[in-house]
């Protein structure tokens, strides 16, 4: 373990210090299950805070970028927290994207130093090479990582972590042209967690699987932010792959976890489904978009009620939950507000409030409500209105003040829990010789929700 001293935090939300103040409490106890490799939480404050160090040495600080190309690992985690204690803020980038893609994503978000996994290391280098200024690469889990790190190019601030620092810059696909870089600051996502706590919550005692990819808010936010904060274990899914998730789900006793449909779907299935043993599993959270319901069914059988969410980027994501009760009275529906979350249904036409049911565009107000998108003020600007976020969803609210999504103003479809812009597909389509034009619409799918038709 590090005996790196800590870095001192003037906010009482900041995030690294998390891991910190669980290590001093149960150091023992374990932080990570990575592919049958176990880190306790002393081992893991021990590395985060050893990186921090080593980043403030080399001149990062707050108002510094990492960005990142991982899978799901424990040493990407490190790497999180390490950012966190430092006050550098976290970028994780789509391993899922195109060299050209992940170089755009690399000039949008102009960060101060890239950590790279080997799986991918060639990704990352095709990627550099679009960029003019391209920042240095570094093997992320190599050893020297967490002890010596090339000097910033833009020295960060020489002061202390503070809540409204940014923690992480989250990409997100809607209907413009490019992604647009979400900042979430400690603050936001303090509240967040607390807010999924006030409703779902964890205890030392629980084994969360995590198997959406860490480039989403949701790997973090969606329970294993709150696990590590709580002292409990977080078990690692590097590559969703149904047999290998129900055989973790069996061998490790998962209590809890969160997926979006497409991959409860893929889970039920499965030729095993009907043989792993689900009975530690209490808590089993859905979001990306609304569970079918011969798949809540599937799980019903089993003895598992999935637990309905919804949430976007910008609002850190958790905005809100479909209870047991509320998804026998409500089928279809998504819920009501988390805890710490204000939501209003606004008339499209009116610009006002109905009293009671209705329909209109969900507006979300909270301290979980990002601070602004990464360069982009002018987007920032149109997602407000004064101090509310505006979702782009269209909802039903009915008497009993659970909302249901019955529409979308952004030109999107979810596929996988996936956001993907038709216009960006049309684009790619028609760089094809042989392809004129292109129109492109999400049609129902089983298993992935919706998919992408081009006419």
């Amino acid at each position: 373990m590090s005996t790196a001293a800590p870095i001192e935090s003037a906010g009482v939300h900041t995030v690294g210090r998390w891991v910190t103040d669980r290590a001093a409490q149960s150091p023992h106890a374990i932080a990570i299950d990575d592919r049958g490799v176990t880190v306790d939480y002393a081992t893991l404050a021990g590395r985060a805070s050893a990186l921090a160090a080593s980043l403030r040495r080399a001149g990062y600080g707050p108002g510094n970028r990492i960005a990142t190309i991982s899978g799901n690992s424990a040493d990407h985690v490190v790497a999180f927290f390490g950012c966190a204690l430092a006050g550098v803020a976290f970028v994780p980038l789509s391993w899922r994207l195109t060299p050209g893609e992940v170089g755009g994503l690399l000039r949008r978000s102009d960060p101060d130093l890239l950590l790279v996994d080997d799986e991918y290391v060639v990704l990352a280098d095709e990627a550099l090479r679009t960029v003019a200024e391209a920042p240095a690469m570094v093997l992320l889990g190599a050893g020297a990582v967490e002890t010596h790190l090339p000097r910033a190019g833009r020295p960060g601030a020489e002061r202390a972590v503070r809540d409204d620092d940014p923690l992480l810059v989250i990409f997100t696909s809607g209907s413009e042209a490019a992604p647009k870089g979400v900042v979430l600051t400690h603050a936001n996502c303090f509240w967040n967690n607390m807010a999924l706590a006030g409703a779902l919550p964890l205890t030392s005692s629980d084994v969360v699987l995590a198997m959406l990819p860490q480039f989403h808010v949701a790997a973090w936010n969606c329970q294993p932010l709150l696990a590590w904060w709580v002292g409990a274990t977080v078990v690692l899914e590097r590559a969703f792959q149904p047999a290998r998730v129900l055989q973790l789900m069996s061998q490790r006793r998962v209590t809890a976890m969160m997926g979006v449909p497409t991959q409860y779907a893929m889970l039920a299935a499965d030729p095993g489904w009907h043989d792993v043993d689900l009975s530690a599993l209490t808590l089993a959270l859905v979001g990306g978009a609304t569970v079918p319901r011969e798949v809540r069914e599937s799980w019903a059988a089993r003895g598992v009620a999935l637990t309905q969410g919804y949430g976007l980027t910008e609002a850190g994501p958790n905005v809100l939950h479909l209870s047991e009760t509320d998804a026998r009275a409500h089928p279809g529906a998504v819920g009501r507000p988390y805890p710490h979350v204000d939501v209003c249904v606004v008339d499209r036409e009116t610009g006002l409030e109905p009293a009671g049911a209705g329909t209109g565009e969900l507006w979300v107000r909270g301290p979980s409500v990002f601070a602004g998108y990464l360069f982009d003020d002018d987007a920032t600007t149109r997602a407000r209105a004064g101090e509310w976020l505006r979702s782009g969803d269209i909802v039903h609210r009915d008497d009993d003040g659970v909302h249901t999504i019955v529409d979308r103003l952004k030109d999107i479809y979810i596929s996988g829990g996936e956001n993907v812009a038709p216009a960006e597909v049309e684009r790619a389509l028609v760089l094809h010789p042989l392809i004129a034009a292109a129109a492109v619409v999400g049609v129902p799918d089983p298993v992935w929700g919706e998919r992408g038709v081009a006419f």
